[in-house]
């Protein structure tokens, strides 16, 4: 599951992180502390309808996935498991053709009995960026076109497994390209992609590293998402 996240690169970083064309959310500053249902950056390939060129862009999307055909939910729809994202019929028609890449710098997770939660962050041992594997839809609210996502998660395992069972299937630059690519999959494509995200996220999780932070955000309403505090590592002595 990932359930929050963190993330303080701005759009032009990102851009420059992901080698996109541009970016149409140059309102986005940065939070330590995303929420499902929050809108957030999201790293996409669309083809010109005309030429056929392909173009990468940093967009906003809902975290929440939600499909034109779908009526509307209280329970938001965040995460899609690996194991079903390809054949549930929810996610298989965007995982076919609408995938994306959720910048972040780490992600949040929990132990303990409820009203006694520790919060832990996860992050890359080096510090930089994570790219989790996600897919998206759009869907027209009112006048307006909607993107909204949901990140894809497989079972934990190394730092990761050791807090919680599930954790975001993370992807190394070198399969950014063929992931993003909007060529719509079939049947035996779709099962490629997913031996390569297995694959991929494996490598990725051997460099996670977690630790415990201040409980301050394991409550959305009150922790401020610019409190770069918040994944800060609290003493365990």
């Amino acid at each position: 599951m990932c359930g929050r996240f963190a993330l303080n690169a701005k759009t032009d970083e990102l851009i420059q992180e992901f080698v996109a064309a541009g970016g149409d959310f140059r309102e986005w500053t940065g939070s330590y502390s995303i929420a499902p249902t929050n809108t957030v950056p999201i790293v996409r390939e669309r083809a010109d309808e005309k030429t056929g060129e392909i173009t990468r862009t940093v967009d906003a999307a809902v975290w929440n996935f939600h499909p034109a055909f779908m009526k509307e939910s209280k329970r938001p729809q965040f995460n899609a498991r690996i194991e079903t994202v390809a054949t549930n019929g929810l996610w298989k028609g965007a995982f076919a053709s609408s995938r994306a890449l959720f910048p972040m710098l780490g992600y949040y997770e929990w132990t303990g009995e409820p009203g006694n939660k520790q919060a832990h962050f996860l992050r890359a041992q080096s510090g930089g960026l994570l790219a989790a594997a996600g897919i998206y839809t759009v869907r027209k609210v009112d006048d307006d076109w909607e993107v909204s996502a949901a990140i894809i998660t497989r079972p934990a395992r190394d730092a990761s497994g050791e807090i919680h069972d599930r954790m975001p299937v993370f992807l190394e630059p070198a399969a950014w390209d063929h992931f993003l690519t909007p060529d719509k999959l079939d049947a035996a494509g779709k099962e490629q992609l997913i031996e390569l995200l297995n694959e991929e996220s494996d490598k990725v999780a051997g460099t996670i590293a977690g630790y415990e932070v201040d409980r301050r955000v394991n409550n959305t309403r009150t922790a401020d998402p610019t409190d770069a505090s918040l994944i800060e590592p609290i003493s365990t002595d």
